[in-house]
């Protein structure tokens, strides 16, 4: 089979689950992480045979998709805000909205009066630990802490963490029954916020793919996380600190309405217009 007969294969066999030009990306993207070729020599080669080898890894990754399995897992990877991020079952694929949270986050601290020496920022449920290693990217003299339920879903954070040589101190905990012990003069946090009964509403390749701890409430109190961080932001947050939330489109003013100790507390919608985030200054 040559290069070009695959991708003619992958656009066919996916057909039902991919666009044509979501077909053309993730074929480009399996043959360069498969052969090595980039998008300049697949075209260039195009007619050129695979190795044997390298043809059933290629079909074998189309046998995958078929399965609803999330293309990132297949890799083993993906990039957000232009940063590799390894990623696994026991995390959520990192979403174009969280990015959005940490551009909001990076410009307001950057234009906050507080000092980025020393800066203490808390990171509640890490998951893969994109938010943190972002934040402690762009403010490395910033101290970065980061708490997650999940021990295996750290063992990523923490690869990650390696494999960017940035130093996040990470904590394994159930959040809603942890007390903090420090002020910060950051929390910023992306918690499971889809409710129990929206569960139907949520497609098979989530659901079926990545962890449900991470995805949904543990509660039928959708809201359950925000109101702990509302009791830690009051009791845990430096005067002049920042809180900076991704939350559930659904539940935007009531989110909302738990943090009233904030002098600016706002409501912020994300690139489709929903209302996605929280941020205030205390």
């Amino acid at each position: 089979m040559t290069i070009s007969a695959y991708k003619k294969y992958f656009k066919a066999a996916l057909s039902g689950l991919y666009t044509e030009s979501e077909s053309m990306f993730l074929s480009s993207l399996f043959i360069h992480q498969t052969i090595g070729f980039d998008h300049f020599q697949q075209r260039r080669f195009s007619e050129q045979e695979l190795l044997r080898d390298d043809e059933e890894k290629l079909c074998l990754l189309v046998s995958e998709l078929k399965t609803g399995k999330p293309y990132q897992q297949i890799l083993g990877e993906t990039e957000f805000y232009g940063m590799k991020f390894f990623v696994d079952e026991n995390v959520l694929i990192p979403r174009p909205e969280t990015e959005e949270l940490l551009e909001i986050a990076i410009r307001e601290i950057q234009s906050s009066k507080l000092k980025i020496h020393g800066l203490k920022i808390l990171d509640i449920g890490t998951g893969s630990g994109v938010i943190p290693l972002v934040l402690k990217k762009h403010f490395p003299e910033a101290e970065v802490s980061s708490i997650d339920f999940s021990e295996k879903a750290l063992e990523t954070a923490r690869r990650n963490a390696g494999y960017h040589q940035l130093k996040i101190q990470f904590i394994h905990a159930d959040y809603l029954h942890f007390e903090l012990a420090e002020n910060y003069d950051i929390i910023i946090s992306n918690p499971p916020y889809i409710g129990i009964e929206e569960e139907m509403e949520i497609a098979d390749s989530v659901k079926e793919f990545e962890p449900k701890m991470a995805l949904f409430s543990p509660t039928s109190d959708a809201l359950i996380f925000y109101r702990k961080i509302a009791e830690d932001a009051q009791k845990h947050l430096n005067k002049e600190g920042l809180l900076f939330l991704e939350i559930n489109q659904k539940l935007g003013p009531e989110t909302l309405e738990l943090y009233p100790y904030f002098s600016n507390a706002q409501l912020l919608k994300d690139l489709s217009e929903n209302d996605r985030f929280i941020y205030g200054r205390k």
